[in-house]
């Protein structure tokens, strides 16, 4: 039996082993590589290859640089969205410090100016700060928080900063209370500072200036002057800035001027005062002369 030998047709000629392709190649790569390393001969070709190449590469690496992109740019902006929320936090809760820095250093100012007040005074003082309010709406009131266990005693005087407020009324164990200037029941023994002419200073109740009464017309006073305590009273120190002078009204037919005073201390504000101590007392006022006793009823007969 006869042996039928089949060869593939030209197309499917492969050519040399797969061995000897490899063994081809490799030897021409390490003439290429030895050419390169040793003559620089395919410097050219690589930078040419590089040029025509690289939209390739960037096209290949721009999806990459861009997920990095993104990654990057939404957590700077959950870091972002976290340290907003914290300093909003923080803002919250020093707000109400923040606010409270002016009334502060207004609180300072005052003490320092207080404390002024103190050096210049000649005798026992008290620092005190106002509690509340008297409830009567008629009455100007207020009470403060020193009171007996500090030394305290009813009629003392009470300043801040700028002037007269009141006297001290009515004494705690740790209170008392303080009658204000503007009371309808406070008179204050005043002179004017420009002139010395004195005078008392009634207070008028809520909502009204206090007033000079029983001034004459003539009286040497003007709009602006600024009042002063007398100290004839024993209560006021003299020399305390009380008021000044709002308005004169001098009418003809009248036996007195009307004189309005706004005070110069923040009656309805301040919040820090000074309980001035007792000033020295004054003498006893002496008694009133006995009254001269009546003519002797018929001292003498008439002769006729």
């Amino acid at each position: 039996m006869r042996h039928i030998t089949v060869e593939p047709p030209p197309f499917f000629h492969r050519g040399p082993s797969p061995l000897a392709r490899l063994a081809f190649f490799g030897l021409i790569s390490l003439a290429l590589l030895f050419a390169d390393t040793r003559y620089r001969y395919l410097e050219n070709i690589r930078q040419v290859a590089a040029v025509v190449l690289y939209p390739v590469v960037r096209a290949v690496e721009l999806p990459g640089e861009a997920l990095g992109f993104a990654g990057t740019y939404f957590s700077s902006l959950r870091q972002l969205a976290s340290n907003n929320a914290e300093l909003r936090t923080q803002l919250l809760a020093q707000a109400p410090a923040a606010q409270g820095y002016p009334l502060l250093e207004q609180e300072n100012a005052r003490l320092r100016a207080l404390s002024k007040v103190e050096a210049r005074f000649h005798g026992p003082a008290t620092a005190a700060e106002v509690l509340y309010t008297g409830r009567d709406p008629f009455t100007q009131k207020v009470f403060v928080n020193k009171g007996e266990a500090a030394g305290v005693l009813p009629g003392q005087a009470v300043i801040d900063e700028l002037g007269v407020v009141g006297q001290v009324t009515r004494v705690f164990p740790h209170m008392s209370e303080v009658t204000l200037l503007t009371d309808k029941d406070q008179a204050v023994p005043v002179k004017v500072e420009r002139s010395g002419v004195r005078s008392v200073m009634y207070g008028a109740g809520t909502g009204r200036l206090p007033e000079l009464r029983f001034l004459s017309p003539n009286a040497e006073i003007q709009q602006g002057d600024r009042l002063l305590t007398s100290g004839l009273d024993g209560t006021y120190p003299a020399g305390l800035a009380v008021a000044v002078v709002a308005s004169v009204e001098r009418e003809t037919g009248q036996i007195f001027a009307r004189v309005t005073c706004k005070p110069l201390a923040g009656v309805d504000s301040s919040g820090q005062l000074l309980i001035l101590g007792q000033a020295t007392a004054a003498p006893p006022r002496p008694e009133e002369p006995a009254e001269a006793d009546a003519p002797r009823k018929g001292r003498g007969r008439r002769r006729g």
